[in-house]
């Protein structure tokens, strides 16, 4: 006997039961999770779900999502798509999702219920997006001293009864195989520390010995700028971590300060013991500084403050880059404080290796 009319309405109109299970299934799901019923009401949505927006109270507040559960209840299909959602508690940026909705009838014999599934992919287009970037980068630094080379090598050929010629063009080859060189080495300084964090294997490292020998590998080109380079601070420090990649992080930041001080300068690295279970490591110069809005960036591949400057001192933009990865990889953190005609200061916190703590207050001098 077929119900009457009015009866089947005030079924219509009370919210469909959720199948026993249906529950504790979405609870462990690491997407954004709604069931809604045959009549668009959800039934059953996660925090993430509501904290994102897509459901509120009991209805789906994005419409094309509402679209596709009911083309999806209407014939049964699964369906894909990716959509845009506004997310108000986030200051209104907008979050991409990658959407799969379900029919849960034809399983588990719920009457028109259907899933829908958000899985968040903003992080995930942000690291792609970086992928593209860094592969475009890399392929422009390349480029530049590549083409170097072939127009030499042809400027060499032109000129091959011109000995001075030939030996003025040598010499700018070399320059841009260096270039070249360094920038190789630094990518593939960079990729191994990206994929061994943390440090796999740490060792203890005498922080003294890491300053030492930093500060020997860039006096030859502090000598040719007149530049005094000078270390002050506690002795007999030592962290765990990798010796090498260490004494490249505070090489790196010595570098840069002598390439970006001027003349008969000094720069000075200082090492303190904070208190707070770490090291510090400081290089401080008397350089042109780093304008404010800057200061944000100085860490990413490739960028630069003053690309003309850096491209005729030889710099690949990679530099502070390996810095912040040396130090993440250590457990430890860079800053960086900085005025613009007053130099800058960049300061390196690597957590202590407590049995070998210092308690000597002797000065070191360069």
């Amino acid at each position: 006997m077929r119900q009457p009319r009015s009866a089947r309405l005030r079924a219509a109109q009370q919210p469909a039961k959720l199948p026993p299970g249906i529950a504790s299934v979405l609870s462990v799901l690491s997407s954004s999770a709604v069931v809604v019923d045959s009549e668009d009401r959800v039934l059953r949505a996660s925090s993430a779900a509501r904290a994102f927006g897509i459901v509120k109270g009991d209805r789906l507040m994005v419409s094309e999502l509402l679209a596709l559960a009911r083309q999806v209840r209407r014939d049964g299909e699964i369906r894909e798509g990716e959509f845009e959602v506004p997310v108000p508690r986030f200051g209104g940026r907008t979050t991409s999702f990658a959407v799969r909705v379900a029919p849960l009838s034809g399983t588990v014999g719920g009457g028109g219920l259907v899933l829908v599934l958000a899985e968040d992919q903003t992080e995930s287009r942000r690291v792609e997006e970086v992928r593209r970037d860094f592969v475009a980068n890399v392929s422009h630094e390349l480029k530049t001293p590549v083409g170097a080379l072939a127009l030499l090598a042809e400027t060499i050929e032109d000129a091959a009864e011109d000995a001075d010629a030939v030996r003025r063009f040598a010499g700018r080859m070399r320059q841009e195989a260096a270039r070249l060189t360094f920038l190789v080495q630094d990518l593939i300084t960079l990729s191994r520390i990206q994929a061994a964090e943390p440090m796999p294997d740490p060792r203890p490292v005498e922080v003294d010995a890491v300053v030492a020998e930093a500060l020997d590998r860039c006096r030859m080109k502090a000598n040719a700028r007149g530049i005094t380079l000078a270390s002050i601070g506690v002795r007999g420090l030592f962290v765990l971590g990798e010796e090498d990649l260490l004494v490249t992080a505070v090489r790196n930041l010595l570098e840069n300060a002598v390439v970006y001080s001027p003349e008969r300068t000094r720069v000075v690295v200082c090492v303190k013991k904070p208190g707070d279970g770490g090291v510090e490591i400081s290089v401080t110069d008397q350089g042109i500084g780093i304008p404010e809005r800057d200061l944000e960036r100085i860490f990413e591949r490739f960028y630069r403050v003053d690309p003309a400057r850096s491209r005729v001192t030889g710099g690949t933009g990679l530099g502070l880059a390996i810095v912040k990865h040396v130090t993440a990889a250590h457990g430890g953190r860079v800053t960086v404080r900085s005025v613009e005609g007053a130099g800058s200061t960049f300061t390196l916190w690597l957590p202590l290796r407590s049995e070998h703590d210092g308690t000597s207050a002797d000065r070191i001098r360069a």
